[in-house]
C-alpha cells in the first residue's frame, strides 16, 4: 500500500510540472493565469512542507501546509474567474478564507480538534471545486470546442464530491485520525484521490489556455489588428459562402469598394501614428453605421470593402452615402486636432453567373470614376447594357 509520505512525493512531481507548463505561458498574457501558477506553487511549498517537516512540532508544519492550500485553492478560483472575465476576488470570500484560517489556528493550538480541521478544509475546497466547474460549464464561450471547458467542468466537479465525501466522513465521525497523515486504508484513499485530480485540473486549465491562444491566432488570420475589420482573404471566403447561399435563396447581394480621399496627405502631415488612429476610427464610424447583416473588410492600405445582404447596388449605393455623410460628420480625434475624413466609393450587385472578380473590377471601376468626379461621392458601376455611371452623393 501507499504511504502519505511517497503520496505526497507524487504531488510535489505533478504540481513542479503544472508550474512549468504555466510558467512557459506567462506570456502569453492570458487572464487568470498568473493565479494559477501562483496557486499551484503554493500548493507545491505547502507539499513540500508536509512531506519534510521532520522533528518539526507536527502542528506548526501543519498548519503553515493547511494555510498555504488554502490560499492555493482561493487563487486558483480566482484564476478561473479571471480567465473568464468575471470579477476575481469577493470580499464575503475572502472574509470566509479568513474566518477558516482563524478556525485552523484555534483547533490546532488553543482546542485541538484534527477533526474539525479537516472538516473545515474539505469543505472550503469542495465549495471552490464546485464554483470551477459551474463557471467552466456556464461561461464557456459557445463558438469555441467545447471539450477543455467540459474537461474542467467535469474534473473540478469529481474533485469537489471528493472533497465533499472527505468533509462528511470527518463530521459524521466515520474515521478516526490522531494525526494529519495518519496512515490508515481511509485516510490514503481520500489522499491519492485528492492528488489525483491536481494534474487533471492542471491539464483542464492548460487545455482552457491553449484554445484562448488558438482563438488570437484566429482572430489575427481573419480581423485587421488595427481596424477591427476582415482582413481581405478573410472578407473574400465570407463573400462566396453568402453569395452561393444568396443564388440559392434567389436574394441580392451588392458590395461597394471604398477608398478614403488623400489619406496619404494625412501619414503626409500628421504621421503614420494618426493615419492609423484615422483608419480605426473611419472603421469605427461604419460599422456603427451599418446594419447587422452587413460586414466590412480592409482591401489593403486605405482600401474597404463592405457587403450588403439581401439589397440591390441602388439601395446600396444610398446606404453608402448615409455612410459618407456620417464620415464627413465625423472628423477623426487627435493631439494635432480634429482631422476631417471623406472616402469616393464605387457599388455593384451581383448578377447570375457573376464571379467575386468580376464585380470587385466592376465595383473598383466604380470607384474610380468616383475619383475622377472629384471625389467624397458614390458611384454605381453601370449595367451590363452599357448604361451610363450613376453618382448617388456628392459634396
Amino acid at each position: 500500500m501507499l504511504s502519505p509520505v511517497g503520496l505526497i512525493a507524487i504531488a510535489i512531481l505533478s504540481c513542479v510540472i503544472s508550474m512549468a507548463v504555466f510558467g512557459s505561458l506567462l506570456k502569453a498574457g492570458i487572464p487568470g493565469l498568473a493565479r494559477w501558477f501562483s496557486a499551484y506553487g503554493l500548493v507545491t511549498i505547502a507539499l513540500v512542507v508536509l512531506e519534510l517537516r521532520g522533528h518539526e512540532p507536527e502542528s506548526f508544519a501543519v498548519i503553515g501546509a493547511s494555510t498555504l492550500l488554502v490560499i492555493g485553492a482561493m487563487l486558483m478560483l480566482q484564476g478561473c474567474r479571471q480567465f473568464f472575465g468575471r470579477e476575481p476576488a469577493h470580499w464575503p470570500e475572502s472574509a470566509g478564507v479568513c474566518a477558516l484560517l482563524v478556525g485552523l489556528v484555534y483547533w490546532t493550538f488553543a482546542a485541538p480538534n484534527l477533526s474539525a480541521r479537516v472538516t473545515m478544509m474539505s469543505l472550503y475546497f469542495a465549495y471552490a471545486r464546485f464554483a470551477i466547474a459551474w463557471m467552466a460549464y456556464r461561461f464557456r464561450p459557445l463558438h469555441r470546442p467545447k471539450y477543455g471547458y467540459l474537461f474542467v467542468a467535469i474534473t473540478a466537479l469529481a474533485g469537489a464530491i471528493f472533497h465533499l465525501a472527505r468533509g462528511l466522513v470527518s463530521v459524521f465521525g466515520l474515521t478516526h485520525q490522531s494525526v494529519f497523515l495518519e496512515p490508515s486504508p481511509l485516510n490514503i484513499a481520500f489522499l491519492a484521490l485528492g492528488i489525483l485530480t491536481l494534474p487533471f485540473l492542471s491539464i483542464g486549465m492548460v487545455m482552457l489556455a491553449h484554445d484562448r491562444l488558438a482563438e488570437r491566432m484566429e482572430r489575427l488570420a481573419t480581423i485587421d489588428e488595427l481596424t477591427g475589420a476582415l482582413v481581405r482573404r478573410a472578407f473574400i471566403a465570407r463573400v462566396e459562402t453568402l453569395l452561393a447561399a444568396a443564388r440559392a435563396a434567389k436574394r441580392k447581394l451588392s458590395i461597394a469598394i471604398l477608398d478614403i480621399d488623400h489619406f496619404k496627405a494625412v501619414n503626409d502631415q500628421h504621421g503614420h501614428a494618426v493615419g492609423d488612429q484615422t483608419l480605426a476610427h473611419f472603421v469605427s464610424v461604419l460599422s456603427q453605421g451599418l446594419r447587422r447583416t452587413d460586414f466590412i473588410g480592409r482591401l489593403g492600405g486605405e482600401e474597404f470593402a463592405v457587403l450588403f445582404v439581401s439589397t440591390g447596388k441602388a439601395e446600396a449605393a444610398k446606404l453608402v452615402d448615409h455612410l459618407r455623410s456620417a464620415v464627413a460628420a465625423s472628423p477623426t480625434p487627435a493631439g494635432c486636432g480634429a482631422i476631417a475624413c471623406s472616402f469616393s466609393a464605387g457599388v455593384d450587385e451581383f448578377g447570375d453567373g457573376d464571379t467575386m472578380t468580376a464585380v470587385m473590377a466592376r465595383a473598383d471601376a466604380a470607384l474610380y470614376a468616383a475619383k475622377a468626379m472629384g471625389r467624397n461621392c458614390v458611384v454605381v458601376a453601370p449595367s451590363p447594357e452599357g448604361l451610363s455611371v450613376e453618382c448617388v452623393g456628392a459634396d
